[in-house]
């Protein structure tokens, strides 16, 4: 039991970098407080002590913000950052190594006395907000976006984003041919994607692609047109303007708002 306790208090200095000391996190983490006496209200619940054990487990709900019911399994090294508004089914079985963050539901789609509840497996980390529900399985190393809803089960090694939850693979390499019309046009979406899957970033990698493939259209008509002998003028794309922000007093403005300030400058000093 020791061992646990210890291992619950060391994750937090893993995963939280304002953790200071171990007599803060013991008297100031509602995560920890909610975990440590969900140990105990579990070990009524095996006991048979099922009312007892619910009225325990109402203890950190009042306290914390955090509900789980004493029917949960909960693995080791759990974490449960800020917590305020976390929910945590009767029959939800969560692995090791997981991080929780406020606001998360760990909820049932129906009313049915079996399992109805989410399994998380080792090393899933599930972002404030989100919804994970029904008896649905989450693989291993799995992370699940803030505010996302999952409703079906999700393999192994994946990000889920957005309502409902959707698979995200990791990042990929450009294709040379999104890079070339990317750098026609002036434009380039593929920094967002260089660190993490963002599903925006995607949405215009595929505007990219039918791009490239209409232009690759005009060009093979426009050379057509000049072997029956049209004269046709070779025209470049215009580069597009990138939106900059500049940074005055330290602060980040609008480019197409420096003109406007700019002259109100003008007029005070005038």
């Amino acid at each position: 039991m020791f061992d646990r306790i210890r291992e619950d208090i060391n994750c937090v200095f893993e995963r939280d970098p304002a953790a200071r000391n171990t007599f803060e996190v013991l008297t100031t983490y509602p995560g920890i407080h909610a975990v440590l006496i969900h140990r105990l209200s579990h070990w009524l619940w095996l006991h048979g002590l099922k009312w007892l054990a619910r009225i325990v487990s109402n203890i950190p709900r009042w306290y914390t913000g955090i509900e789980i019911h004493p029917g949960a399994v909960i693995g080791r090294r759990f974490f449960i950052d800020h917590g305020m508004g976390v929910v945590i089914g009767e029959t939800t079985e969560i692995g090791d190594d997981c991080t929780l963050y406020h606001g998360v539901t760990l909820g049932g789609t129906s009313w049915d006395k079996g399992k109805r509840h989410p399994t998380l497996r080792n090393n899933v980390v599930i972002g404030a907000g989100a919804k994970v529900l029904g008896p649905i399985e989450i693989g291993e190393d799995v992370r699940i976006g803030s505010n996302a809803v999952v409703l079906k089960s999700v393999p192994s090694g994946v990000t889920v984003v957005g309502v409902p939850g959707r698979l995200v693979g990791g990042a990929k390499e450009p294709d040379a041919k999104r890079q070339a019309i990317a750098k026609k046009m002036g434009f380039d979406a593929y920094g967002a994607t260089s660190d993490m899957p963002d599903p925006v970033a995607t949405a215009v990698n595929g505007i990219l692609d039918h791009i490239h493939a209409m232009d690759q259209r005009l060009e093979d008509m426009c050379r057509g047109m000049k072997q029956l002998g049209a004269e046709i003028g070779d025209t470049n794309l215009p580069d597009l303007e990138s939106c900059v922000l500049k940074h005055v007093d330290n602060k980040e403005i609008d480019a197409a708002v420096e003109p406007v300030m700019e002259e109100e400058k003008a007029s005070s000093d005038s």
